[in-house]
């Protein structure tokens, strides 16, 4: 066996080492990977902060606070509201099917001609889902009853809970080392290579997660406080769930226009408050596609949204939790590779064909030379 069929070999050998050991520590490594994924993305900000003759401590503690006090925010104010929102649905789901049973039902079927009463009983579906909502006491209750089953759990889950931000902070400020010191742990020949891809890997990851999900908050925001300003008591669940499926396109759009259309017509029932339904859906969509999109996400090319849901699927199936955590990770980074191989079999000569253009980034600009070092990431 030659030496370069050693060394693929080795390779091998080293990727099933790492993946069985993923695998056989996900349970701990949960904390490591949501510290590293809160590091990596406050990480451009320090830098920009750095430029700026900040020093790297004192940037780190301002990066780190800031996140805090968003984390805070969302748990204070966005977890309880969502809560009574969902509580306010349970409480209305007997007005929602007796809409179901005497005005929806009866008109698809005046002009289908399809029977459809004998299949639908509101009644027992609505009274199967207040019966999980009142067994499981809420969303609070429903986290912390899956906790709570031993102390020797509670202590765990503390114990991981309270790793989270030592561990994000000490990633944060040593972010450059680590990645120059893994950097220097590649084999040479191979290292120009893997630091073009690892670099393209961070502007796709980079461009959908800092892109598209501040796509999906502001959506989220217009939507919810549009439909509360017409009226809507679910305006936030409404507009949040609307806003955060919108990474798959018209999605968003289609399950809020659904959701909201039925919202009004149960709380209202006229035809005023389905066009100003409507008309907020219309601004949102007008809002995404010549504002949001071009000045958050711009021409940057990220993840297919159906590469985006089978990757999270996938990741959930296969590693639970920490799966959810690195699916995005490791789509991008899968998508990358498969993209430079795509690039060297059209230059072969297996091929058969003339050399296509060198591999250019995602962002239209030419990979940076072998050699170069690892651009840096803006926020």
């Amino acid at each position: 066996m030659s030496g370069e069929d050693l060394r693929k070999w080795w390779w091998l050998a080293m990727a099933a080492v790492l993946g069985a050991l993923l695998y056989a520590l996900g349970p701990i490594l949960t904390p490591f990977a949501v510290s590293l994924l809160l590091a990596w993305l406050g990480d451009p900000l320090v830098g920009r902060l750095q430029r700026r003759g900040m020093g790297r401590t004192l940037a780190v503690v301002l990066v780190f606070a800031l996140m805090t006090l968003a984390l805070l925010l969302a748990l204070l104010v966005v977890v309880p509201l969502l809560e009574r929102q969902i509580a306010y649905l349970v409480q209305q789901l007997p007005a929602y099917g007796a809409w179901l049973r005497d005005t929806a039902l009866p008109w698809i079927e005046q002009r289908t001609g399809l029977e459809l009463a004998g299949y639908f009983d509101p009644a027992r579906l609505i009274g199967l889902l207040k019966q999980h909502w009142h067994e499981a006491g809420g969303i609070a209750s429903a986290v912390l009853g899956g906790i709570s089953r031993s102390g020797l759990a509670i202590l765990g889950w503390l114990a991981s809970l309270l790793l989270i931000p030592v561990l994000t902070f000490y990633f944060l400020r040593d972010w450059p080392g680590m990645v120059e010191r893994v950097r220097e742990l590649l084999p040479r020949p191979l290292e120009p290579t893997v630091v073009r891809l690892a670099a393209e890997s961070d502007a796709v990851l980079g461009g959908f997660l800092r892109g598209q999900l501040s796509v999906m908050l502001a959506l989220g925001a217009i939507y919810s406080l549009g439909l509360w300003l017409v009226g809507i008591e679910l305006a936030f669940l409404i507009g949040m769930l609307a806003g955060l499926v919108s990474f798959v396109p018209y999605l968003g759009a289609f399950i809020g226009v659904a959701a909201g259309l039925v919202a009004a017509l149960v709380q209202h029932g006229d035809l005023l408050h389905v066009v100003l339904v409507l008309v907020v859906f219309g601004v949102g969509q007008a809002l995404e596609s010549f504002l949001l999109t071009p000045w958050l996400v711009g021409d940057r090319i990220g993840l297919h949204p159906v590469a985006v849901i089978f990757a999270i699927m996938a990741g959930g199936q296969l590693f639970g939790f920490l799966g959810v955590l690195l699916a995005l990770p490791v789509a991008a980074v899968a998508m990358v590779v498969l993209r430079w191989l795509h690039a060297r079999y059209t230059e072969s000569d297996l091929y058969g064909a003339p050399a296509v253009p060198p591999l250019v980034a995602h962002t239209g600009e030419p990979l940076a030379p072998a050699g170069d070092s690892m651009p840096k990431r803006d926020a």
